[in-house]
């Protein structure tokens, strides 16, 4: 087999129902390049080994597995799996997600073969919501610059290839298993390279980012989503002091307390909601001048009365 220009990183765990389908959009991807497929699979306890094994023994020029003996965790497994990769290019696609463009890596190829000052290229995605069986795009304003990234990343994992030799640069310079408190790699990774390298999203939607009811990034506790959006705005005030000069710390910090407050005027109680404001004013009293704490309050207060007369 020839060396493969692009190699598809994909970490899967007890992602034994999807499985099959995000491997096919692999395969059935039409290339003028060779194109090898790393599963990284850690260690899960359903059968996801099983199918992993099985594409492998049935495509071994084009499936390579990687795994270990134990459970590794996520990150761990993100790396591990990228360490096994031989492309100059490296796409991601996790176990759970899929691709359904059959020219998504083809175009890619193309706009970063043609430009070698891009480090990074994504398209748009579908969002597909597991519970729901509902599928919808996702927002057509998309970014690639740094300063508007780090308040809202509009960067679908999924959908990104990427130049090998900066990834690796990537974990050299950030080191992200230093920073336990993070809760996903993907931003950080994709925040690094709008900070030093070019960045494009092409139109086209090209996969399909499925949001299952309970995973790191999505929850129906209204506590989890909250902590996972401050360690979001968290991981993006680390850049921004580091590659910004601290620009746009007000931003990501208006963009965090939002959030959070935007969650708890529907959820929680409203001593909640004014301990959460209240901690965010301290750390930044620039904030007590915005409009969102007290009309999200105003709206949690008229929310709650609608609440108790319909009861």
């Amino acid at each position: 087999m020839d060396a493969p220009l692009v190699s598809v990183l994909m970490t899967t765990y007890n992602h034994a129902p999807y499985l099959a389908q995000a491997v096919e959009g692999v395969l059935a991807q039409q290339t003028s390049f060779v194109v090898e497929l790393v599963l990284g699979d850690d260690c899960s306890t359903d059968g996801t080994a099983a199918i992993c094994r099985d594409y492998e023994a049935r495509y071994p020029e084009r499936i390579r597995l990687v795994t270990g003996p134990h459970n590794v965790g996520w990150r761990a497994n993100y790396r591990r799996t990228f360490d096994a990769c031989r492309g100059r290019y490296v796409a991601y696609c996790d176990g759970d997600d899929w691709w359904t463009d059959p020219l998504k890596l083809q175009k890619q190829v193309e706009r970063m073969e043609a430009d070698p000052a891009l480090g990074m290229c994504y398209t748009r995605a579908m969002n597909y919501w597991q519970a729901e069986d509902r599928t919808e795009p996702d927002e057509e304003e998309h970014f690639t610059d740094f300063d508007r990234l780090l308040c809202r990343l509009t960067i679908c994992n999924c959908t990104t290839l990427a130049r090998r030799e900066l990834i690796a640069r990537y974990y050299d310079e950030v080191r992200p298993e230093e920073h336990p408190e993070w809760m996903t790699d993907d931003q950080p990774m994709w925040l690094w390279f709008a900070a030093r390298s070019r960045v494009c999203c092409l139109p086209e939607i090209t996969a399909v980012h499925r949001r299952l009811p309970v995973s790191v990034s999505h929850s129906t506790a209204y506590r989890r989503r909250i902590a996972f959006c401050d360690s979001l705005m968290d991981i993006s005030l680390w850049f921004d002091a580091r590659y910004g000069g601290r620009r746009n710390r007000f931003r990501i910090l208006r963009r965090r307390s939002s959030v959070a407050l935007w969650v708890l005027s529907f959820e929680g109680s409203a001593g909640e909601y004014l301990a959460r404001w209240g901690r965010d004013v301290w750390g930044c009293p620039r904030l007590l001048l915005t409009p969102e704490g007290a009309g999200l309050l105003v709206k949690k207060i008229l929310f709650r009365r609608k609440k108790t007369q319909r009861k």
